[in-house]
């Protein structure tokens, strides 16, 4: 009854939201206001001839043309199953954007008008420390709900994936973990879950780096070389996921590879999920690839227990109906017998301790570290460590 409620008034409010429609014709005023015979700036300000959305609900436009008079489409940025990002120049304030467009089906609709919801939210009480991207505005767009942020460089992702998955320096990896935490502690503190926490939601600043000799290569004369960015300043993104508190939350949340155990076994969620994808973040950016590289709850939980030890049993015996095929009598996990393949027993038998996984890429600080991740990914959400307190670990207040 409570989900029925919160459902309807979330439509109600989509519904009674006024509604900012860009492409009409120009007021007669507006029209008076350029400069007679002067078509070409009429045609530069001019919307595209309207087209069908492609069969995904994706915006189809080509670059050059016009997001509205005011802002013109300099290059596709990124997409998803939400819709694109697209990089524009906001005539107005003569600056470049990143506007997300998002695909015109109810569902993705409705999802970008509480997102919206959440960004006002972030913004209103941000003092400039929150460190997540800022939200410039938003408007209804044949059809696509537009929302346009600042524009900001690569996702650690990307960066990662450019520079061949070479691994960061631990000093990096410990302020770009000072710099998330703290903003899932500004989130929290507004009674706000993330829920998708990983390196493709998190996007560098500025998209300038640095190419740093790495080592000769044998046999050649050539080096190699590895890129870091020029500055550590990091900014959250992707609210579409976003969960108050106190609202009916969805069973499954998370990209897998930073989904908390938890979910996996249906006992219900709340804050210390993001956590857990902060510490699965973390090692990411100290080996260059994601710590639970999987697809499939029984092998997920395989890689937990060969990194992090065994599952607690109170934790088994709570499991829902639903999560019960992977256990057997008395707790155990049902494995290997229950893999679904060689290659997937060869993946779990591949990962070490989270002890020495830290310390083959760790040269110094890596017992705090691994610390850290130890009370970032304890397997009883309670027991886990709280954003704030993260914060205050020797791991960033005592580093040697």
């Amino acid at each position: 009854m409570a989900a029925v409620e919160i459902k309807n008034m979330e439509r109600e409010r989509t519904r009674k939201r006024p509604r900012l429609a860009w492409d009409v014709p120009p007021e007669p005023e507006a029209q008076r206001a350029l400069p007679v015979g002067d078509d070409g700036l009429r045609k530069r300000l001019a919307s595209p001839p309207k087209r069908d959305d492609d069969r995904d609900g994706h915006y189809v436009f080509n670059l050059g043309e016009n997001l509205t008079p005011r802002y013109k489409i300099i290059s596709k940025m990124g997409e998803g199953t939400f819709g694109r990002v697209l990089e524009c120049w906001d005539r107005q304030t003569r600056d470049y954007v990143a506007v997300k467009v998002v695909r015109s089906i109810k569902k993705y609709r409705d999802a970008a008008m509480i997102e919206v919801d959440v960004l006002r939210h972030l913004a209103k009480n941000d003092v400039g420390s929150s460190r997540c991207v800022q939200f410039r505005s938003w408007f209804d767009y044949r059809n696509h709900i537009c929302i346009v942020f600042e524009k900001l460089g690569p996702s650690l992702f990307d960066f990662l994936k450019r520079n061949k998955y070479c691994p960061f320096p631990v000093d990096l990896v410990r302020e770009f973990g000072r710099q998330l935490l703290e903003s899932v502690a500004y989130m929290h503190d507004l009674h706000l879950i993330h829920t998708d926490l990983k390196p493709e939601n998190i996007l560098l600043v500025s998209p300038e780096y640095v190419k740093l000799p790495k080592n000769k290569r044998v046999f050649s004369d050539e080096t190699e070389f590895r890129c870091l960015p020029k500055s550590s300043a990091i900014k959250l993104i992707d609210f579409g996921s976003t969960a108050f508190d106190n609202q009916n939350h969805s069973s499954t949340v998370s990209t897998r590879h930073y989904r908390a155990p938890e979910i996996i076994l249906g006992l219900g969620w709340t804050y210390p999920c993001d956590l857990w994808s902060v510490g699965c973040i973390l090692i990411e950016l100290c080996t260059g690839e994601a710590l639970f590289q999987t697809h499939e709850n029984l092998e997920h939980l395989a890689m937990m227990e060969r990194v992090l030890g065994l599952l607690p049993e109170y934790m088994v015996r709570r499991a829902n109906r639903g999560a019960e095929k992977y256990f057997r009598r008395g707790c155990r996990l049902n494995w290997p017998e229950g893999a679904i393949s060689r290659e997937s027993i060869r993946a779990v038998k591949k990962l070490d301790c989270l002890k020495d996984l830290v310390s083959r890429r760790v040269e110094h600080s890596s017992s705090a570290f691994t610390d850290l991740l130890h009370g970032l990914m304890k397997y009883d959400p309670t027991k886990r460590l709280t954003a704030r307190q993260a914060l205050d670990h020797p791991f960033f207040t005592s580093p040697t």
